[in-house]
């Protein structure tokens, strides 16, 4: 009795063990793959179950939807693979390449896009480019230029604000050349795309938020973020996005369907809002189980995207969706702890943005889904059908993994006990060692006197 009684709790246990394990150099990098790792293919498999049906009904081949999204996870991972290799000096200067690449993208989508609903043009097409609401196409080869916008805006945000040091707390420093560009990104991603500009919002908030701006600064943003929404809401009625002049305005449409009850929603316009309820609600504490979802056979429109935590949620019930979210509580975790222990500014504050971008977009995306905010169209990062955003996730995943390598703990041990040389070609070179600790300083002793000693 005596020896179960000194025996501690299995919370106090564990905990320890939970330290330890956390404690460890490389924890920051094992949490990170495998949090990822996991939500990929969670995101796999929930494309398969959701686009199975359809696919065959199309194209006779079941396969052919998770074989397009196999494919840009393919080439997510390569992109990975080449981030986590590039040095922070090398991925400073890449910053406003792409970035400037992807404004030139967008601009020559926004003009396709305008001259169409101006009637100039007949279709979104000027020779082999053409334009289709997110995406550019040049031939075959399809791109969606706001998710190249959000990995330049990372890259180059976080240099120019490492750059700036301690003089952010100028307003002139802030307005050039950081505010003109992000006022022109704004434009050109809103125009057609309201939901990526509220995640561009928000990195951009993280990323300022990291390195210490004023409260005063957010405010004056926050007044000119809203101020922009406005005007992006009334731009769908002269055509903005996939508004026409002939249609009721379907940005207005969804704020004014979030506010209303489901009873008092007619069908059309709370039709995904009411199917994607119904799914959560069908799905229990277990779900129904993979492939069994009815909202495979076209009763939700863009199930296997914007819509697919609704499947989630249908096939694997409440706790498939705990699932979900404990895997993002933990990458969030991880990239603000990368954020944290880092000591280079640049990876700081880039590994904050990127956190901040992959965080608010699951959490505007499954916020939509379950009728806590309000419909924006974005895809959950990892689990939605795409090529361009899963591509650019899972590349921003890959300089974070390069960032948890450049921790001073991680770095010294991976340096202590170097893996071998073909590990370090196939997979990623060692980070530079950080500068030695200085010894901390010895106070001065006191005399018997009162004195110092000198």
């Amino acid at each position: 009795m005596e020896e179960q009684k000194a025996r501690p709790s299995l919370s106090r246990q564990l905990l320890p063990a939970v330290h330890g394990m956390l404690a460890r150099p490389l924890s920051s990098y094992y949490l990170l793959l495998a949090s990822s790792g996991l939500l990929l293919l969670i995101g796999l498999t929930m494309v398969f179950s959701a686009t199975s049906v359809k696919a065959y009904a199309q194209h006779g081949n079941a396969f052919s939807a998770i074989r397009d999204q196999a494919v840009f996870a393919l080439l997510g991972l390569f992109g990975f693979w080449v981030c986590q290799r590039l040095p922070a000096r090398t991925l400073r200067t890449l910053g406003t390449y792409v970035l400037g690449a992807a404004i030139v993208l967008l601009a020559v989508l926004d003009l396709l896009m305008a001259l169409k609903s101006v009637k100039i043009l007949s279709e979104p097409k000027l020779g082999p480019v053409e334009a289709n609401l997110l995406w550019l196409y040049l031939g075959p080869v399809g791109i969606q230029p706001s998710e190249l916008a959000k990995l330049g805006l990372v890259l180059w945000g976080a240099d120019i604000v490492a750059r700036k040091g301690a003089y952010l707390g100028l307003w002139r420093e802030l307005a050039i050349p950081l505010f003109p560009v992000l006022g022109l990104l704004f434009v050109l991603v809103g125009y057609n795309d309201l939901g990526t500009m509220l995640v561009l919002l928000a990195l951009v908030v993280g990323l300022l938020w990291a390195a210490g701006v004023r409260l005063r600064i957010f405010a004056a943003l926050g007044v000119l973020g809203l101020a922009g929404i406005g005007l992006l809401i009334a731009a769908a009625s002269r055509g903005a996005g996939s508004g026409s002049t002939d249609t009721d305005n379907y940005r207005l449409a969804r704020l004014t369907t979030f506010f209303r009850p489901p009873e008092d929603c007619d069908l059309g316009a709370c039709y995904q809002l009411l199917q994607g309820r119904s799914a959560i609600y069908e799905g229990g504490w277990f779900g129904v189980g993979l492939g069994k979802s009815a909202l495979k056979w076209d009763w939700l429109p863009e199930a296997d995207n914007d819509f697919i935590f609704a499947v989630v949620a249908e096939e694997l019930g409440v706790v498939g969706c705990a699932v979900v979210l404990a895997l993002f509580s933990v990458l969030a975790y991880t990239g603000f702890r990368i954020a944290r222990r880092v000591e280079d500014p640049f990876r700081r504050l880039a590994a904050t943005a990127i956190t901040t971008w992959l965080v608010a977009q699951a959490v505007i995306n499954i916020g939509g889904v379950v009728g806590l905010l309000p419909i924006t169209g974005l895809p959950l990062p990892f689990i939605s059908a795409g090529g361009s955003a899963l591509v650019v996730t899972l590349a921003a995943i890959g300089m974070l993994a390069s960032f948890a390598r450049a921790e001073p703990d991680a770095a010294r041990a991976l340096n202590a006990r170097p893996p071998a040389r073909w590990v370090r070609l196939v997979w990623a070179p060692l980070p530079p060692l950080p500068p030695p600790r200085r010894p901390a300083a010895k106070r001065p002793q006191a005399t018997a006197g009162g004195g110092r000693r000198r």
